[in-house]
């Protein structure tokens, strides 16, 4: 069984084999599942007190989805309740709040130093295990769309609005579904089965890009996801999904390695179709 990479997967785990757990185990997952701030706050000792079992249990509960022990789980709580704190200032007090054990880089030039060298390990882990023949999949579909629909919400915005601007500079009809007025729905009213969809989303996952992604589908549309997980709700979707694992220093994560893979797309297409150009002039 593969450990969950954040929350909602841990979540998604739990319900799905709670009937496989023992009665003990059962007990501990309802807990855990009706009580988030408890487990990101409070002490083992704590928790196994309210949910009325030994500490013990706890840490078999952890061993049963795959961690090495309860706090080892007790993290994907805490990076949730983090993550959904939208304020950057407030989202720095509760990282400090919660990571009492770590001293976090307070000076920029030690915040730098901190995302360079962790943007350096996820672009170098990006170049590693994207597979060469998604990158050649990616690019052909690409090459082949009438149109090209980019989908990419709240942090996820930057990388699809980007794309959408190199794409633009390849002559290629790209249009990026922003949702101006609540019009999601009705900017990809015009997809069919010869475009393609690029969505772009990260843990927690934006609804809109889910329901548009599901929109795409019913349409015929072949589709290329950028996300960080392969349980993400858009995978199931994707014609070619990469996941990515982004940088992340405290509470906070980088794009760049997100960025790197869209800009790779672009300018593989624009070697592809420059080659194509230079093959039909000859012949």
């Amino acid at each position: 069984m593969t450990v969950a990479n954040n929350l909602t997967e841990l979540q998604d785990q739990i319900r799905t084999r709670y009937g496989e757990l023992s009665n003990r185990l059962q007990q501990v997952a309802r807990y855990v599942l009706d009580n988030t701030h408890s487990v990101a706050f409070d002490t083992v000792a704590v928790i196994a007190s309210q949910a009325e079992v030994p500490p013990s249990t706890l840490i078999r509960f952890a061993s049963a989805f795959g961690f090495s022990g309860f706090n080892d789980m007790k993290q994907l709580f805490r990076q949730n309740l983090v993550e959904e704190t939208t304020s950057y200032t407030e989202r720095a007090r509760l990282f400090k709040t919660l990571d009492t054990e770590t001293a976090s880089p307070e000076k920029p030039a030690h915040i730098l130093q901190e995302f360079a060298r962790a943007n350096a390990q996820a672009m170098s882990q990006l170049a590693a295990q994207t597979p060469e023949d998604k990158l050649e999949a990616a690019v052909e579909m690409l090459s082949q769309a009438d149109s090209i629909y980019l989908i990419g919400l709240r942090r996820s915005f930057s990388v699809a609005s980007y794309l959408t601007y190199a794409l633009r500079h390849l002559e290629r009809r790209a249009f990026l579904i922003d949702g101006l007025g609540g019009m999601f729905k009705e900017q990809l009213s015009m997809i069919g089965p010869n475009d393609v969809v690029v969505s772009i989303s990260f843990s927690p996952y934006a609804e809109e890009t889910v329901t548009l992604s599901e929109v795409a589908a019913k349409a015929g549309a072949k589709q290329i996801v950028i996300t960080d997980s392969q349980v993400s709700p858009l995978a199931s979707f994707s014609d070619v999904c990469f996941v990515v694992k982004e940088a992340q220093v405290d509470a906070f994560r980088s794009q760049s390695a997100s960025l790197c893979l869209a800009q790779t797309l672009a300018v593989s297409l624009a070697y592809k179709n420059n080659g194509e150009s230079n093959a039909a002039t000859t012949y």
